[in-house]
């Protein structure tokens, strides 16, 4: 419940997530693996029971105030979910069947199966919400003249990228698929089956589901292709870990350069070999090692170079401004359009990103719209809500677990892959069970509890210094900043991380932690003597429609 009240797809994001939080984990500055955050969330999820009668409960009290949600993506249902309960009449409208947007036609299910996004998104719409499914807006102005007090625009960036100047490109374009169009076809099981051969170009996540699902519909040799190097492709690791773990290649610095066509019928692509270089300033560059081109076969070829926001239904005289990429112009705060009445979120607002951004960009929204209807100034909101809690309950008892376990990160097991590739909708990943998943948990260093220090409670016994177990601690004469962090048990070289310096002590000396070092492992507060060190949680709650938190 405190993912759902946050993340909103606990299920959902326990298994597709790209993981933002994790680079930010400490676990990375004793091992080389994060702590499994994103997986952790869908042992939550799968563990959670009957979860529905801790939700609000409606039906809830009318305000009078009519809104229309453009899109079932994460971020309108986001909206939908915050508003709901302030009593909201919410109109969402799709040209889908079901909702769930691209968390629906562009993740397959052998990462997301139906039951688990069908689930999470009638969390929301059980809420009440009136639902326009298989209904395509072809007018934003049509929308507004009946009357709603706001509309958010939550349509995602539904255009995919082409090649269409390409020698070949129209010769060729019965075999020639774009990506999102592929697999939403793929989804809502208007195409079941590819040819035997299948070039994938493009190096992002979209790519890595075209060429697993091409898999699993036929396709013995499927290749990706893309232009930029290995490590610099914009895929997460693990889904090209998961491709290749597949027997998908990866053929990586491949420029496209022609579709063969050859009487009528698609025979592959050629390519041009390149590799990376940096200019004097720094940029990199491609630039052609001089081989011979490349001519690889294919079937079919599935086109996952990007995507496009298009907003062909809104008419330009509405008083919605866009820039000169043809993107609304969008307050990055507020999420406001320059329409009193129109906000914008998830891919509509800023081009294509996530499903976890989309979700933050959802609650924003919603407060500027619940405050709107309100007749308040939508800039003025609510800072998050915040608390420090002190988690000291007696000399040697604690609140939390303070062992700092030496596990590596787990390893999430897989469905049998002769079993997942003879069928696309069965899931991949099983998920940790509850055993594994607490032991994955022990991981965490509990980054949310904070040091502090209280200068006239220490007699300076260096027993902190003792225990801690990176050497974050020092006691030291007090000097400028650069040459104090050169004198530390543990020099400091990160100049980005302030470090945490106490007051003058009795010695004359001063206290000096490194948070760059320091894991939060509350060691010092279990050792002091004197509790000169305490160890305080730190809470964050998010400002919420209606509410400084829920």
């Amino acid at each position: 419940m405190v993912n759902w009240d946050s993340n909103v797809f606990p299920g959902v994001l326990g298994r597709t997530c790209d993981r933002p939080c994790e680079p930010a984990c400490r676990r990375v500055r004793v091992e080389e693996e994060p702590v499994a955050i994103c997986r952790l969330k869908r042992v939550a999820a799968d563990n959670k029971g009957d979860v529905k009668k801790m939700m609000p409960q409606g039906p809830f009290k009318p305000n009078g105030k009519k809104v229309a949600l453009l899109g079932a993506g994460p971020a309108a249902l986001t909206v939908g979910r915050d508003l709901a309960t302030l009593g909201y009449e919410l109109h969402l409208y799709d040209e889908q069947k079901s909702g769930g947007g691209f968390m629906r036609s562009q993740i397959p299910a052998f990462r997301l199966p139906e039951t688990v996004l069908n689930e999470e998104v009638n969390y929301i719409l059980d809420l009440g919400i009136h639902t326009h499914f298989n209904t395509y807006v072809s007018s934003l102005k049509e929308i507004l003249a009946k009357n709603y007090d706001a509309v958010f625009i939550g349509t995602g960036a539904p255009k995919g990228r082409d090649l269409p100047d390409m020698e070949g490109r129209q010769e060729g374009a019965a075999n020639i698929h774009i990506g999102i169009n592929w697999l939403s076809s793929v989804a809502f099981e208007h195409i079941k089956k590819i040819g035997r051969k299948v070039i994938v170009l493009g190096g992002g996540n979209t790519a890595m589901d075209c060429c697993r699902t091409a898999r699993r519909l036929g396709g013995e040799e499927v290749k990706v292709v893309v232009r930029s190097p290995f490590a610099e492709m914009k895929a997460s690791p693990w889904e090209k870990e998961d491709a290749q773990h597949e027997d998908i290649p990866i053929l990586d610095c491949h420029v496209p350069k022609t579709f063969v066509v050859e009487n009528g019928k698609l025979k592959g692509m050629t390519f041009e070999k390149v590799h990376a270089v940096k200019d004097a300033q720094g940029k990199r560059q491609l630039v052609p090692t001089g081989e011979a081109e490349v001519f690889i076969e294919a079937d079919d070829v599935l086109v996952a170079i990007g995507q496009e926001n298009s907003f062909p239904w809104i008419e330009r005289d509405l008083g919605v401004e866009f820039d000169k990429w043809n993107m609304p112009v969008v307050d990055k705060v507020t999420f406001a359009s320059t329409h009193k009445k129109v906000f914008f979120g998830g891919d509509s607002a800023f081009g294509p990103k996530n499903v976890i951004t989309a979700v933050a960009h959802g609650h924003q929204a919603a407060v500027s719209i619940d405050l709107l209807c309100k007749n308040e100034d939508i800039t003025k909101r609510l800072a998050p809500y915040v608390n420090l809690v002190s988690q000291k309950m007696g000399i040697h008892e604690w609140a939390y677990d303070s062992e700092v376990v030496q596990d590596k990160r787990y390893i999430v097991p897989q469905a049998d892959k002769k079993l997942t590739l003879s069928n696309r909708k069965k899931e991949v990943e099983l998920g940790f069970d509850g055993v594994t998943g607490f032991k994955e948990a022990e991981r965490c260093l509990n980054c949310d509890m904070e040091t502090v220090f209280t200068p006239s409670k220490c007699i300076e016994c260096d027993a902190c210094v003792d225990i801690c177990p990176t050497a974050c601690i020092t006691f030291t004469p007090n000097e400028e900043e650069a040459d104090l962090r050169l004198h530390l048990k543990a020099p400091s070289k990160n100049l980005t991380q302030d470090l945490y310096v106490s007051d003058l002590l009795p010695t004359k000396r001063v206290m000096v932690k490194d948070e760059d070092v320091c894991l939060h492992c509350g060691l010092c507060a279990e050792r002091c003597p004197t509790a000169a060190w305490d160890i305080q949680k730190f809470f964050y709650n998010v400002t919420k429609a209606g509410k400084a938190c829920h």
